[in-house]
């Protein structure tokens, strides 16, 4: 079987000397060509070069969310195909590896890599639905391409979160999770629409929900992890469906409390729940739009403000070794 190797260099959990072991036992069982990525989105141009050029059948992203990120967008460019498009498998290498774990795989690199070569030689493999989002025709967000996203997309006070975490980031310090901790707290103290929430969500045939304060989207469950403790805001979320959303109306004091205590101790039958929260599960369209520009991020990833964001729930669109 012919594979690509997608490296991220940056990648936080791996050294050059992991890499290079990494690399000689994945050789060993494929016939292997190795790329390293050199700046911000070239882990995308690789994957969908790699789809385009017909010569491969499996694509191994070795990195973080990230990186798989990019991967998947680069092989469906041309949109899914999963029995013409190559394979997708991941080395997880990156702080948080929430795809990779959310598919059973181990958080630790050699593991994981033993666990890719047993999938291989077994054929283990399964189909996976995406999640897809942009801009709202309509609105100043319409030109913003599509795109894809594998495990969860955030409007408002969670992508804020991301957004500055990637700035400490880009000064060069490390993404622990008590840097996110940290920041969750500071977004929190400085979020201006905490009691009157700007978010609409807007479903065919039903009625709007409005003044949402917060939402997350789910396209798997958990969707995040804090340290080894899994958080489920969307615990019906599923890669065999389409997409779950998670909206709070209030943030006050006494609703985070009440409702980060339950997203810290949730469990894949249990997640948030009271009169504040709303929630959707296995929705295929849907819009959120604000009053007001907005923060957005998709698996981790800030990608700046905007207005209105539309999501598609894509079933069986990509398939992964397993």
């Amino acid at each position: 079987m012919r594979a690509l190797l997608v490296v991220n260099p940056a990648a936080t959990t791996t050294s050059a000397r992991t890499r290079d072991v990494l690399i000689h036992a994945l050789a060993s069982d494929l016939k292997l060509d190795v790329a390293t990525t050199e700046y911000r989105g070239h882990a995308r141009d690789l994957a969908r070069q790699a789809a385009e050029s017909g010569t491969y059948e499996l694509v191994v992203a070795l990195g973080g969310d990230g990186t798989v990120n990019e991967v998947v967008n680069g092989l469906l460019h041309d949109g899914p195909a999963p029995d013409a498009l190559p394979r997708l498998a991941v080395v997880p290498g990156g702080s948080t590896n929430v795809f990779a774990r959310a598919l059973g795989l181990p958080n630790d690199v050699v593991e994981a890599t033993g666990a890719l070569l047993d999938a291989l030689r077994d054929g283990s493999e399964r189909t996976v639905g995406l999640g897809l989002a942009g801009g709202t025709p309509g609105t100043r967000d319409e030109a913003v391409p599509a795109r894809w996203f594998t495990f969860c997309a955030g409007f408002g006070f969670d992508a804020g979160v991301v957004g500055r975490v990637e700035q400490h980031r880009e000064r060069g310090k490390r993404s622990t999770h008590a840097l996110y901790v940290r920041q969750v707290v500071r977004q929190y103290l400085s979020e201006p629409h905490r009691r009157n929430g700007v978010i609409t969500l807007n479903r065919p045939g039903e009625d709007p929900v409005e003044e949402l304060v917060l939402s997350i989207v789910c396209n798997t469950s958990p969707y995040t992890y804090l340290g080894n403790r899994p958080l489920y805001a969307s615990p019906e979320a599923s890669f065999d469906t389409a997409l779950d959303v998670l909206g709070l109306t209030k943030l006050s004091t006494s609703a985070v409390a009440r409702y980060g205590t339950q997203l810290v101790t949730s469990t894949p039958e249990r997640g948030p729940r009271g009169k504040h929260v709303v929630s959707g599960h296995d929705l295929t369209d849907f819009t959120l739009q604000s009053q007001v520009p907005l923060p957005f991020q998709m698996d981790g990833d800030h990608l700046g403000l905007r207005t209105s964001v539309t999501f598609t729930g894509v079933r069986r669109a990509l398939r992964v070794i397993v």
